[in-house]
């Protein structure tokens, strides 16, 4: 018995005019509060950056709670807060607005986390090649969903304790013991995965998106997405058919929603098949009120991965 340890939119001309005169004051980083200031792409970077930075630093998160990411819009004072940011950490290719305003304003002072980790390809949606492309056109390169390995965040956070400690080198010694203390446990919360997703009856995921390949790759499943990297892509008739038709052959018991998307098709592709839907949080963002953090979502992410792969 295991058990648990304790539609993208482009700025408008006006709102990119504005922005000069909200960075105008702020166009060499730092914060006015003297402290170290962070902006984080969306809530997996923020809440490392804040475990990592500690009471020393302020998070910025640029994704608002509640929120689907991907295709988040920048309001004029979000790319002037990066513009005045000690650090933004984001993940090239998964937000295209992040990836301009750092481009444009802070390419100097900015971790891509995709560059501190071993990433993989984009996720092959069987030979589906309208989702590659789709994804391509976003400006990705690879699957940007690196979070949901904890070993890479464990890497990561050791990259991020080194580049605010050379952004704020008085608070070096603190950044480099809270990012060993993180990545322990992050060590652990991998760990966990390992025990309790050994010997699984079932290997195979169908998740609503194709967020979950880098969790697929940790503890050897199989991930079979509805959709691209892009929540927001729907399957044609016919894609539903083939994905109807792997259900049943694979066995599969479930088809995994998620939290901040529509789960319309993944019920309607359950209905089709005869099984089951459980939700299957890619961490993407806190939900309006919610009291979880990604230690406690991943967590109940192994849970709910556990009964559906009919795990001992």
């Amino acid at each position: 018995m295991f058990t648990f340890r304790p539609l993208r939119r482009v700025l408008s001309s006006a709102a990119l005019a504005a922005v000069p005169l909200l960075a105008a004051t702020a166009c060499g980083g730092g914060s006015a509060s003297g402290g170290t200031e962070v902006v984080a792409g969306h809530y997996p970077m923020a809440w490392l950056s804040e475990q990592v930075g500690g009471e020393g630093v302020t998070v910025r998160t640029l994704a608002r709670p509640g929120a689907e990411p991907h295709d988040v819009e920048l309001t004029p004072r979000q790319i002037a807060d990066i513009g005045r940011a000690d650090l933004v950490v984001y993940i090239k290719g998964l937000q295209p607005a992040v990836d301009k305003a750092v481009g444009e304003r802070a390419a100097d002072r900015a971790l891509d986390a995709a560059s501190a980790v071993r990433t993989l390809p984009l996720p092959d949606t069987d030979g589906h090649e309208h989702d590659r492309d789709h994804d391509h056109e976003r400006g990705a390169s690879y699957d940007p969903h690196l979070w949901l390995d904890p070993s890479r965040m464990a890497a990561l956070a050791t990259a991020l304790g080194e580049r605010l400690a050379k952004a704020d080198p008085a608070g070096a010694a603190g950044y480099r013991a809270n990012a060993e203390a993180t990545a322990e446990r992050l060590t652990a919360l991998d760990e966990e995965f390992q025990a309790g997703l050994r010997g699984c009856k079932q290997r195979t995921m169908v998740t609503a998106h194709a967020a979950f390949g880098y969790l697929a790759d940790r503890y050897g499943l199989r991930q079979i997405p509805i959709a691209g990297i892009d929540p927001a892509g729907e399957p044609s008739p016919g894609r539903l058919a083939e994905l109807t038709g792997q259900v049943r052959r694979t066995g599969v018991t479930t088809v995994f929603t998620e939290t901040l998307v529509s789960p319309k098709v993944a019920q309607t592709l359950a209905r089709e098949a005869g099984v089951r839907t459980a939700t299957l949080d890619p961490v993407e963002g806190l939900a309006e009120g919610s009291g979880d953090d990604y230690l406690s979502l991943m967590r109940k992410n192994l849970q709910t991965l556990r009964t559906a792969l009919e795990c001992p």
